[in-house]
């Protein structure tokens, strides 16, 4: 049976749905803010698209929010591979939380910078908090793009990482995320 927290050796579905429902969402966004900067000013989805980009970004942000405070107060299960695997895996990590809450306020700040909050699906306005000159607020555009592509490319290595650890290590890294149990020699080294 599956648990809500974390373990030393399994991931809590907690944990899982996170990752899984950011993973999706923001590959989504990503995508959609590529396919919004192609649109007319004709276009039906020209005022939708950019809408619906900034309701998720929002929604992603809260997420990561919980996220960051779930990962503080839950055990991180134990690492898999070698020293210096470990270390660059829990570098990525931290990259990706650094990244995306880059991703997130630049994206929170870029339709706020003329004093005009941001309406979350009809459910609440998040107000604006600062205001930016237009050099500033395009600035603030085109950190928010290179930070897209960066994490992007870091969760594609992340990815690869997974799929490495899964098919040429034969460890349980990918499945943890997963929630599929299952002991490898390593797990059971680990567990004793």
């Amino acid at each position: 049976m599956m648990r809500l927290r974390n373990s030393a050796t399994s991931y809590g579905w907690i944990s899982i749905m996170i990752h899984w429902t950011m993973a999706a969402a923001i590959f989504a966004m990503f995508g959609l803010g590529l396919w919004m900067r192609t649109l007319g000013y004709y276009d039906r989805w020209y005022h939708a698209a950019p809408a619906l980009h900034k309701s998720m970004g929002i929604l992603l942000l809260l997420i990561l929010i919980f996220r960051f405070i779930w990962r503080i107060v839950n055990t991180r299960p134990d690492l898999m591979g070698e020293p210096w695997e470990q270390f660059v895996a829990l570098l990525v990590h931290n990259l990706h939380y650094v990244l995306l809450f880059s991703l997130l306020m630049t994206g929170y700040l870029i339709p706020t910078a003329e004093g005009v909050g941001i309406d979350v699906f009809n459910w609440f306005t998040l107000p604006a908090l600062f205001t930016f000159s237009k050099e500033t607020t395009d600035f603030i555009g085109l950190m928010h793009v290179y930070v897209a592509w960066s994490v992007i490319i870091l969760a594609g290595a992340h990815a690869a990482a997974a799929l490495k650890h899964h098919i040429i290590d034969k460890d349980i890294t990918l499945l943890r995320m997963l929630g599929i149990s299952r002991k490898s020699k390593k797990e059971k080294e680990i567990i004793g």
